[in-house]
């Protein structure tokens, strides 16, 4: 009874962190929504790059495919988040490509086509040529590259905030959010006894905390005057 009971903690405690990525991550999937009003607004993707929601798009695709049961048994809220992150990232996308000029709009449509094309290929060999040991750890290995290329992106913006002293550029609640999720991912992985989770979440967790410590810092030495610019 007390093995059962504690098994039970278990699970709970590795859903609850799981449930809570979800949470923060849904923070990040709507934080380019003021981009994107503007562009509908104006009719026009002015100075605003796609690239990002591309990268975001295949990182989501590759993790879904990794959180899926045909994969990896026991994680399927990484699957649900990353769901719903490409379906995200779709919808930008789209909407970017019809506001787009026509350069922008050729070069948005074929890299969108990439993107389905890798994905489409990472999972013929993923059911085609590995069995499920040898899957999981293919598709895992690629989403701990793909997740830390994605959380070594802000490392652009800290320098810039290094640069300038200022955190005009770092949305506060952009940062804390990306911290969150990174927590409670580093510990859903760990709970699940899963590298392929904690460690680039880890990772993201250190980023998002030096991010949060500069914001503290050039807030505080600016006089909490830190503008919050448009998120993108």
């Amino acid at each position: 009874m007390v093995s059962l009971g504690l098994e039970f903690s278990y699970s709970a405690l590795s859903n609850a962190a799981g449930i809570a990525g979800n949470l923060f991550a849904f923070v990040l999937f709507v934080s380019p929504l003021p981009v994107f009003r503007r562009i509908i607004r104006n009719k026009s993707t002015e100075q605003f790059s796609g690239l990002p929601y591309i990268y975001a798009l295949i990182n989501c695709l590759i993790c879904m495919w990794y959180g899926l049961p045909l994969v990896s048994p026991g994680i399927i809220l990484v699957a649900t988040v990353n769901s719903i992150g490409a379906i995200f990232q779709l919808t930008y996308i789209i909407i970017f490509v019809i506001y787009a000029e026509r350069g922008k709009r050729m070069k948005m449509l074929g890299l969108l086509a990439t993107v389905f094309g890798l994905f489409a290929l990472i999972v013929i060999i993923s059911l085609i040529c590995l069995e499920p040991p040898m899957r999981q750890l293919f598709v895992g290995y690629l989403s701990v590259a793909s997740l830390i290329c994605m959380f070594a992106s802000p490392l652009f913006i800290i320098n810039l905030v290094i640069r300038t002293k200022s955190v005009e550029f770092m949305p506060f609640y952009l940062s804390l959010s990306t911290f969150l999720m990174s927590l409670s991912f580093f510990g859903y992985g760990m709970l699940k006894h899963d590298a392929f989770i904690f460690v680039p979440n880890g990772i993201g967790c250190v980023l998002g905390a030096i991010q949060l410590l500069l914001y503290a810092y050039y807030n505080r030495t600016r006089g909490g005057d830190a503008r919050q610019p448009l998120l993108g």
